[in-house]
């Protein structure tokens, strides 16, 4: 809404006004605005959710062997976030742009999801919460909502192979192809960088690109899906799913900003999406948040972002990758979440597996992956065959949570260079 406001007055030549045109300018009031937001906002309600007793126990001193009691610690924290998120994005965005638009009902639909999972946990004393298949129908929603779009909508469009040249001091334009809608997205280590998915569809014929299309909507359905589930099997310890959160963002927020410079998009050989630098703003708005959230959320943890946050983070960062066609970078830039999916995958396979055979076994101590390590030799079960029992001592919550920080950083890192490793 500013950014109509100074646009509007900038026609009457107001000083300053002109500056709130400039990406960079909005997208970095975006990440202080959300973390003074959170800041403020989020004292005063863990205040009320502590008055109102809405609190989980995440864990008693038997599971923790550092004996940590956490009872009484206020849940559905990711209010929070999604307000952190969506204040400075309504002031700053272009409420216009499509891209922005997407991210903005992602938010709200997933924080509703995740909020009616809590809810169930809470206040109906259900520790199941809401049903696994209504989970994964809203899910499965708001990928299909988000595939369509982006499928049906005319502004969506991308230019590729964009050649610039310096005459000078200035860099004009040598070759640029028209704007329009495409099927590629972005491989690592390939060269070109892109795979067309309508070459996968080849097999249809003449209705290669509508079945192509199709199968890009399927493709967004399970990265939402997978990227949300896995950002909440990620948030188990105080610190854990926002500060990874925080990373990945920073390194979409990247790729969106040299997605959305022409002349960084040349120079990278990716695709040129007009529009996309308002995903900058989202991004710094979505990462001051999490910061913000950090004050409160580390360990030892005042709040718990719940489902409410874990599955909305989760979807913004698979819609965000889809928009920017970098959903194929993800299990690189999301590897600590595809390997604490596939960690329980694994166990509840093997474990089913000894089952079938009458043997009680399972692959690790426990899962998700960080669980793992602050199990102790003598809290396993005595009538159970474990795969792997290492480490043999447990490690401390904040130290674990740290070193998967540092990993998600590396991948951070990764996938940004996979851009010129070709």
């Amino acid at each position: 809404m500013l950014y109509y406001l100074f646009r509007f007055l900038e026609q009457f030549g107001i000083s300053g006004a002109r500056i709130w045109g400039y990406i960079s300018f909005r997208a970095l009031l975006a990440l202080i605005l959300s973390l003074v937001v959170s800041a403020w906002f989020g004292e005063r309600f863990i205040k009320y959710l502590k008055k109102k007793q809405i609190t989980e126990t995440q864990r008693d001193e038997k599971i923790d062997p550092f004996g940590t009691k956490k009872i009484g610690v206020p849940s559905m924290g990711g209010i929070i976030i999604i307000v952190s998120i969506l204040i400075p994005v309504l002031l700053l965005g272009r409420l216009r742009n499509i891209y922005l638009i997407l991210m903005i009902i992602t938010t709200v639909w997933l924080g509703v999801l995740g909020g009616m999972d809590d809810f169930i946990k809470i206040f109906r004393r259900n520790k199941e919460g809401l049903k696994g298949k209504y989970k994964i129908v809203g899910q499965v929603g708001i990928g299909l909502i988000v595939g369509l779009v982006l499928w049906a909508s005319p502004d969506v469009k991308s230019n590729e192979n964009i050649v610039l040249e310096k005459q000078g001091q200035e860099v004009v334009i040598k070759h640029r192809a028209e704007a329009r809608k495409t099927l590629k997205t972005t491989i690592p280590f390939v060269k070109g960088h892109n795979l067309d998915y309508s070459r996968i569809t080849s097999f249809c014929g003449k209705h290669r690109v509508a079945a192509g299309w199709i199968l890009f909507v399927i493709m967004t359905i399970l990265v939402v899906t997978a990227v949300s589930n896995g950002a909440n099997l990620n948030d188990g310890m105080d610190g854990m799913a926002a500060g990874n959160s925080a990373i990945i963002g920073v390194a979409l927020g990247i790729l969106a900003y040299v997605s959305s410079h022409m002349e960084f998009a040349a120079y990278l050989n990716i695709m040129y999406i007009p529009g996309s630098q308002e995903l900058v703003v989202f991004m710094c708005a979505f990462v001051g948040a999490l910061i913000g959230f950090l004050w409160y959320n580390a360990y030892p943890a005042q709040v718990f972002m719940g489902d409410t946050g874990s599955l909305t983070i989760g979807g913004i960062i698979a819609v965000c990758a889809i928009i920017i066609h970098k959903e194929l970078l993800l299990p690189i830039l999301c590897g600590v979440f595809f390997v604490e999916s596939l960690s329980v995958i694994m166990q509840v396979w093997y474990y089913k597996v000894g089952k079938r055979k009458g043997v009680k076994q399972r692959i690790f101590k426990r899962t998700p992956i960080h669980d793992n390590f602050r199990v102790t030799q003598d809290q396993l079960e005595a009538d159970c065959n474990y795969l792997i029992k290492a480490p043999h001592s447990a490690k401390h919550e904040s130290k674990i949570t740290i070193r998967f920080w540092i990993i998600t950083i590396i991948l951070a890192a990764m996938t940004i260079i996979t851009l010129k490793i070709r």
